[in-house]
């Protein structure tokens, strides 16, 4: 940062003070010379209370941290009837409310970047940064749209000339934001404006990517995109709950509120929550069915058989547990196995994602994102983990479930000009006789 305070003009400050400014809890403010000195600016403003006056009059009478639990309770309890509401809804409204949830955490993110870049009254910043994200979607999304709904694409004269070029098209659009920028460039303030440049596209890498990740999931089935956000929210609520409660040892100085207690609580409550709600969901096809397109009704559809994920099987208990439970063997599906998987990352690996943001949050000495939804700050506040436990998910698909698919494959040769069909035909009918697969049509 002194390297940073320096080249902007300011003077580089005592080890102490920095080491001081580091030591300070979540949601301080830094003094204005310190904030004017680092970012050439005005400080950014302290954080007001937002909570709604009917529960300011009926908590008045509680200390401050209880009345931050009840808060706090109400609006997760609200959040989560919200949650279901829209998983009733359908997987199309749910791929809306994540475009929605990426859209407000970018906006989020860069007001804080425009909270300091204002103040030198340079151009086009908040302008190219909603046209990169105008890009960026529009390349994400045209993806995704070709590969899983490939013939809606084709049949529609409009959406396949779109296809055909999207990656030309979505350059093309990148490209015109990048002359921009070149061209917005202001004398003396080259160093500031690429700075901002980069603010911009790490922001559209964490946000955007990874909420293309979760529609990812989304489409190949709702239980891969429940599950997880579920385990995460579960983590959330039990670490809170077992640190507030049990809470005495730190666990990491970004999040001076967060315990070992809470920690290890929240993991096994986790853990067992995954498995519930596995065998819960597991059953119903609704969510185990991938989403695709039916060219009959023209319409998007959830139906199919259940594949061997989502059948119950028997297995066999290990002799040690034996002599506990008494029983040798237990039936359950085997994504209960892989949900044990999802919510131990859930659990150890995703509150990492919310200490990262505890660590930008302390960087510019703002207490949240925002003030969107009182007792928890700013929508980026509530999803900072599920971006990272998206990526993993997205990762563990690929890696240990999701294999070639047959539809997939035939709509895209169905695709293909006649003479190219005949010859991957032959090619095919040639390689299954070679096998033993195919009888020979000569000695037939």
């Amino acid at each position: 940062m002194s390297e940073l305070r320096q080249r902007l003009g300011g003077a580089p400050e005592p080890e102490e003070k920095e080491s001081e400014s580091e030591n300070k809890l979540d949601g301080e403010t830094a003094s204005d010379s310190e904030c004017k000195s680092e970012f050439g600016g005005a400080p950014p403003a302290p954080t007001s209370d937002d909570t709604p006056e009917v529960l300011n009059r009926a908590l008045s009478n509680l200390s401050s941290r209880w009345k931050n639990w009840w808060v706090r309770g109400i609006l997760t309890l609200a959040m989560i009837a919200f949650f279901f509401i829209i998983i009733y809804l359908g997987p199309m409204v749910l791929m809306m409310i994540v475009m929605c949830v990426q859209i407000k955490c970018f906006q989020e993110i860069i007001t804080i970047g425009y909270n300091v870049y204002r103040s030198y009254e340079l151009p086009w910043f908040r302008t190219l940064s909603w046209y990169f994200l105008l890009c960026v979607n529009y390349f994400f999304y045209g993806e995704t749209v070709t590969d899983y709904f490939f013939t809606l694409v084709q049949r529609e004269e409009p959406l396949r000339i779109l296809s055909k070029y999207h990656r030309f098209i979505s350059f093309a659009l990148y490209l015109t934001g990048f002359c921009m920028f070149v061209l917005s460039l202001v004398k003396k303030h080259y160093r500031l404006q690429f700075y901002m440049f980069g603010w911009t596209h790490v922001t559209l890498l964490i946000v955007v990517t990874q909420s293309h990740l979760i529609i990812h999931n989304l489409f190949d089935g709702m239980i891969w995109f429940i599950v997880p956000i579920s385990c995460v929210i579960c983590n959330d609520i039990m670490a809170y709950m077992f640190g507030f409660f049990f809470g005495r040892t730190p666990l990491i100085k970004l999040s001076p509120k967060k315990t070992w207690e809470g920690f290890i609580g929240g993991f096994f409550a986790t853990v067992l929550f995954g498995l519930l709600l596995s065998y819960l969901m597991s059953g119903y096809r609704c969510f185990t069915c991938p989403v695709e397109f039916n060219n009959d009704s023209n319409s998007f559809t959830v139906d199919c058989e259940p594949s061997e994920l989502f059948q119950l099987q028997e297995y066999n208990i290990p002799l040690v547990i034996q002599s506990v439970v008494r029983w040798k063997t237990v039936r359950m599906y085997p994504f209960q196995i892989h949900s044990i998987a999802l919510s131990t990352f859930a659990s150890l690996i995703g509150p990492f994602g919310g200490f990262f943001a505890s660590g930008f949050k302390r960087a510019f000495k703002i207490k949240d994102f925002a003030n969107t939804i009182p007792g928890h700050g700013g929508i980026m506040d509530r999803f900072d983990c599920q971006y990272l436990m998206a990526t993993f998910v997205n990762v563990y698909i690929a890696s240990f479930i999701r294999g070639p698919n047959p539809s997939k494959l035939i709509q895209q040769l169905l695709a293909l000009r006649p003479d190219q069909q005949v010859h991957i035909f032959n090619t095919l009918k040639a390689h299954l006789v070679d096998k033993g697969m195919l009888a020979n049509s000569e000695d037939a």
